[in-house]
């Protein structure tokens, strides 16, 4: 007998953010939303579109950036390289760390499993970013961070008051 294929057997609590800062950002982060559907990436919500500063040069265009909730059949190394062909097929570079991209895509938790390695789980600064928290805080109020063990009340109250004036929802 063969095990069926049931939404049980998909994690469901899998968040990904998606950045842009070049191009069309909104047109760039809707392809990204566009080609996980495509790869049998369901979304279970979507936030607010957030602006903020590029970090660390506020020199930089200015970041959109959002949050998924989904649930797929992949394992979490399998849904980091599907994000990374995502990111080349939409322009992605290889530039210098945190230089301009037309896409970015982070697995921010991935059903509260905790890795430390090629994918650190959770996101290893999203607790330190106001462009990962206020989008993550829509759709998940009372989301706790797998290692911190604090809520994301906790984690947004603890920004810098610069942090938190400089994001803007769209």
């Amino acid at each position: 007998m063969t095990k069926q294929d049931t939404s049980e057997n998909q994690a469901k609590n899998i968040f990904l953010g998606i950045g842009s800062n070049l191009g069309n950002r909104i047109t760039n982060i809707e392809m990204a939303k566009s080609l996980l559907l495509q790869n049998n990436i369901n979304f279970i919500s979507v936030s607010n579109y957030y602006e903020t500063p590029s970090w660390p040069d506020p020199n930089k265009p200015k970041f959109l950036n959002i949050v998924l909730k989904v649930f797929c059949k992949l394992k979490p190394l399998e849904l980091l390289k599907l994000c990374k062909i995502i990111e080349v097929k939409l322009g992605r570079k290889k530039n210098y760390k945190n230089s301009p991209r037309t896409c970015d895509i982070d697995i921010i938790d991935f059903d509260g499993i905790v890795l430390k390695g090629t994918l650190n789980l959770p996101h290893s600064r999203m607790h330190e970013r106001s462009f990962v928290l206020f989008p993550l805080f829509d759709l998940k109020k009372d989301w706790v961070h797998p290692v911190k063990k604090t809520n994301i009340k906790k984690l947004i109250f603890s920004l810098s008051n610069k942090d938190i004036r400089s994001i803007n929802q769209i």
